[in-house]
């Protein structure tokens, strides 16, 4: 299969831009505790992304950290959307700051790849505060203009990238094999396996027989090579595939609220998810169409956007995505006078095959666990993206951490058990207890003697346990106990290191306690019901 010519816009630092932040501050956006983003200034001082919230700080104290916010992006990137549509209709939404399109009739009504790529990055860049904060590349396929448009980004100014036609693979050749994880495209443990194999390029990779590679990875394998030899393995051809799945819904009165609309695109989004699983397939990219209430000269005013994913779309990422364009396009300038929505359609124009799904022990799906999260996804959709959260497993040595809260919109990693089972040493180990303090309370742990017990750095007792007061509370005999165990966590940053002694008691009552002692201080951390 040829490659497409594609041009891909990239903007750098987007979730940094979106927050509005000005250029010499030094900010870094945060996920999951992690640095997803960095300003210019912030860069200097040795942040970079990846890194934990702790060490950002320490590299640079005066750092404002703000939290990711995934809607912001995406309502910031409609002015981008909107400018390139005045080049190209069919726009490809590839992730928030990121979009592509196929340059063959733009190309040739601009006067060719070159003219065409300086004329969106004037346009880009004129929306920017920082002008060569917009890459934008041309190449055959999409992972390769990608690269081209990063690498843009790296030249003084920005000047855009243009691949020759028939030399992407010569392009893509010195990348590392990092870049097929780092966009997406191919899994990171595929990746990190040939690293560990000794390649490290991609033109490396292309020596490889895909066959052996088929045989090695599977699909992934194959994927990684035809990337690395130039080819594509999905285009930004918005061709106009069968309507059969196509999933509508018409507003009578016109809805003029977003979570109205969000209600109604949750059950399409069920709906398509149902009829594409029936088929074996899952959808990659989507087409959301908005039919307004204004009329213009040529009829209804339409409102359409292509979303795209290295994956596939669960039904919650479509309807964040439809929350996504709906906020964009109310956005602009005279969106809310034109009455509201008329219709809405979710349109898959591109499919795959489906990766498979859990079955029970008898062979029948967990009905059960998959209608609990369509209800609670509904309940989000009425009350408001983010009122509904799901437990997902983390990484962690204390209880606490073993377990934390993500949005219903991130339902499908929070089943994801992978991030359980990565080992902690020193973990507290199952039955977990039932009831967990959100905030450790303090405690008095002493023995026989009126002495407060205190743990060795050997993890000796100096005392036997005799007696437990919680929160100053009433005194209660100890009757058993179990421990210490003591976990040392990173000895080596004096900002985060931490140095606890775990400790199990029952008292007379019949509860139990995880105390943990730190600095001294007994504290009780959760309760074994």
């Amino acid at each position: 299969m040829t490659p497409q010519r594609t041009l891909v816009v990239w903007c750098r630092d987007w979730p940094i831009v979106a927050l509005g932040a000005s250029a010499g501050e030094p900010i870094a956006v945060m996920k999951a505790n992690h640095v997803v983003a960095t300003s210019p200034s912030a860069r200097v001082a040795g942040v970079a992304e990846g890194m934990r919230r702790r060490e950002a700080q320490r590299r640079c104290p005066e750092i404002r950290l703000a939290d990711h916010d995934a809607d912001r992006d995406a309502r910031a990137f409609e002015q981008i959307v909107v400018a390139l549509e005045a080049v190209t209709p069919r726009l490809e939404i590839c992730r928030s700051g990121s979009c592509a399109f196929p340059t063959r009739g733009p190309s040739r009504y601009f006067g060719g790849d070159e003219a065409l790529a300086g004329r969106v990055h004037e346009l880009v860049g004129g929306l920017l505060a920082e002008r060569d904060a917009c890459g934008v590349g041309i190449a055959d396929g999409t992972f390769a203009a990608t690269l081209a448009a990063r690498r843009s980004l790296q030249r003084a100014g920005s000047p855009p990238v243009v691949v020759a036609p028939g030399r992407s693979a010569g392009f893509v050749a010195p990348f590392p094999v990092s870049a097929l994880a780092a966009l997406g495209s191919v899994p990171a443990d595929v990746v990190d396996v040939l690293g560990r194999l000794g390649i490290r390029r991609l033109g490396e990779l292309t020596d490889l027989p895909r066959a052996d590679l088929l045989a090695r990875f599977g699909r992934p394998g194959v994927l990684a090579h035809a990337l690395a030899s130039g080819e594509d393995d999905r285009p930004a051809r918005l061709g106009d595939p069968p309507a059969d799945l196509d999933q509508c819904a018409e507003f009578d009165p016109p809805a003029e609220h977003v979570e109205q609309v969000a209600f109604v695109a949750k059950t399409l989004a069920d709906r398509l998810v149902a009829e594409l699983a029936g088929r074996g397939l899952a959808c990659t990219r989507l087409l959301i169409a908005f039919e307004t209430a204004h009329e213009s000269a040529g009829g209804a005013e339409s409102v359409e956007r292509r979303w795209r994913d290295e994956g596939a779309l669960s039904a919650a990422a479509m309807v964040q995505r439809v929350r996504w364009q709906l906020e964009g396009w109310l956005s602009r300038p005279g969106a809310r006078s034109v009455g509201g929505l008329r219709s809405i359609r979710l349109h898959p124009e591109r499919v795959g095959p489906a990766t498979g799904r859990h079955v029970g022990f008898w062979g029948d799906v967990d009905n059960a666990a998959a209608s609990a999260m369509r209800a609670a996804a509904r309940v989000d959709a009425i009350l408001g993206a983010g009122s509904v959260m799901v437990p997902r497993p983390s990484g962690g040595r204390g209880v606490g951490e073993q377990v934390r809260l993500v949005p219903i919109d991130s339902m499908d990693a929070a089943l994801d058990p992978s991030a359980a089972a990565v080992p902690w040493p020193g973990r507290v180990t199952r039955p977990h207890p039932a009831s967990v303090w959100p905030t450790p309370v303090v405690a008095e742990l002493l023995a026989d003697s009126g002495d407060t017990v205190g743990v060795s750095g050997r993890g000796v007792l100096d005392g036997t346990p005799a007696r437990l007061s919680i929160d100053g509370g009433p005194w209660q005999p100890v009757v058993g106990w179990a421990g210490p165990w003591l976990v040392d966590e990173r000895w080596w940053d004096p900002l985060a290191h931490r140095r606890r002694a775990r400790f199990q008691v029952e008292v007379a009552t019949g509860a139990a306690h995880l105390l943990a002692l730190e600095a001294s201080t007994w504290w009780v951390e959760a309760t074994y019901d």
